[in-house]
């Protein structure tokens, strides 16, 4: 049995911190000066490398088994297998898991994940930390949550470059949520993806917008939708929607008439809705297990099994459902509220759920107020104004409502829907922070036409 926590986890990890931290130093010191968003890159990359150590730690020594301290398992057993030979590490990697299966012995160890295709991805990926660290468990985790911390903040970097005055405001969003950067730092799927959509957001968004390093951009898109595709392939399809109808407002812009394009705002929705469903179907053979027709299923088949008492206290009901489209989407409403916002308070049962309970209850008051400050009109104006709304928001509730229809009980549903929070957050700032332009836009343009009255 591999051991999880040893005398080189007391070593390794201080050695990687140093070394981080001197880097890191070196880069906020160098781009401080010209770069002012740079005082926050120290205390996210230190807060994130925190996550993944207390991941480390609370699984190791608390839980004792778990997804995180599987792919370790599985990446010790891999460089044991490798000890034997090295190709049979080359095999695992290019094979199926049959490949390498007469090769596990008492010596080696024996994998946990070797018949699964998408855990084997996150062992493949990351089984050179694994080495690099000297089999240390904290260590390849502080080197995973390093290099998963750059494309976080490269978004947080075009974001800023975007609106230069919400600096503070995009911090909190993609590097200080509690839930996000502890769940989101650890030897898990979830770090991996939401390092992905970071560089697939960022990558597209330099591409549509700023229309610069296409070659880049374009391979870092394609390496980015090829690691969700690997993982989760359902977050890559969440994304698709949203991407369609980003690049659909954009075209939009270019048309004069404010009618039309009030009127084609419906049919770029619709549009978006039918191209995701459409490229879903098409995709079912490869999809397997997260095939449209099987993802229907699995919705109804969760939310009968949550009712059942293996899941008492952590469960959440949403209510029956046919498993059709329209027994689908008529569970909406229930199921992003469940992802965005719950488990509430009185529903958290531990200091984990607690503090998922608390962030909830402030993303719902934000949500709350800025739907009593705005109205139906407001909102799709302040859509016209920045474009990127119409992905990020897209993108988050689409998300959350897939995880809040097919996830069974509150422990599963904190880690993931991490990926959909930041952009939920970020989609509250920029409506915020527009609105109040919009406001101050329009008191200017009426204190002008008050002074043309009087003149």
């Amino acid at each position: 049995m591999v051991e999880y926590l040893s005398f080189v986890d007391l070593i390794i990890p201080v050695i990687f911190l140093v070394i981080i931290y001197l880097i890191a130093k070196g880069k906020q010191l160098k781009n401080i000066e010209t770069n002012s968003s740079y005082r926050f890159y120290m205390y996210g990359l230190m807060i994130k490398l925190f996550g993944g150590i207390a991941v480390c730690l609370i699984y190791a020594l608390y839980y004792g088994a778990g997804d995180t301290v599987n792919y370790y398992n599985d990446c010790v057993v891999l460089l044991n297998l490798g000890e034997k030979s090295v190709m049979n590490i080359f095999k695992f990697i290019i094979g199926p898991e049959e490949s390498v299966a007469f090769e596990f012995d008492s010596n080696t160890g024996i994998m946990q994940y070797g018949a699964d295709p998408h855990a084997r991805a996150v062992v493949k990926l990351t089984w050179p930390l694994c080495l690099i660290a000297f089999k240390s468990f904290i260590g390849m985790t502080i080197l995973l949550a390093y290099i998963s911390y750059w494309s976080i903040w490269r978004l947080y970097q075009v974001l800023v470059e975007e609106f230069p005055k919400l600096e503070f405001e995009f911090a909190v969003a993609l590097l200080f949520i509690p839930s996000v950067f502890f769940w989101g730092s650890g030897l898990l799927k979830d770090t991996i993806t939401f390092s992905a959509v970071c560089l697939f957001s960022s990558s597209y968004f330099i591409i549509l917008t700023k229309k610069r390093n296409f070659i880049r951009n374009i391979l870092y898109i394609v390496i980015s939708s090829m690691l969700l595709i690997w993982i989760k392939p359902y977050i890559f399809f969440a994304l698709l929607p949203g991407s369609f109808l980003w690049y659909g407002g954009i075209q939009l812009e270019k048309v004069k008439n404010n009618l039309i394009k009030s009127l084609s705002t419906p049919f770029l929705i619709i549009f978006s809705l039918i191209s995701g469903y459409f490229m879903l179907d098409v995709m079912s053979g490869f999809l397997g297990d997260y095939s449209l027709e099987n993802v229907l299923d699995k919705a109804v088949i969760t939310q009968m099994d949550l009712k059942s008492e293996h899941y008492q206290g952590s469960a959440y009901d949403i209510g029956d459902f046919e498993p059709t489209i329209r027994g689908i989407f008529s569970k909406m409403p229930a199921a992003i509220n469940a992802a965005l916002f719950r488990p509430y308070i009185w529903e958290s049962y531990n200091f984990t759920m607690i503090l998922s309970g608390i962030e909830n209850l402030l993303m719902l008051a934000f949500t709350i107020y800025l739907l009593i400050k705005l109205k139906v009109y407001n909102l799709f104006r302040l859509m016209f104004r920045h474009r990127i709304l119409f992905f990020t928001v897209y993108f988050s509730l689409f998300f959350s409502f897939s995880v809040g229809l097919t996830t069974s009980n509150f422990g599963s549903l904190v880690r993931y829907k991490i990926p959909a929070i930041p952009f939920y957050v970020i989609s509250l700032i920029i409506i915020s922070s527009t609105y109040r332009e919009l406001k101050e836009e329009d008191k200017l343009d009426y204190q002008v036409d008050l002074k043309k009255s009087t003149a």
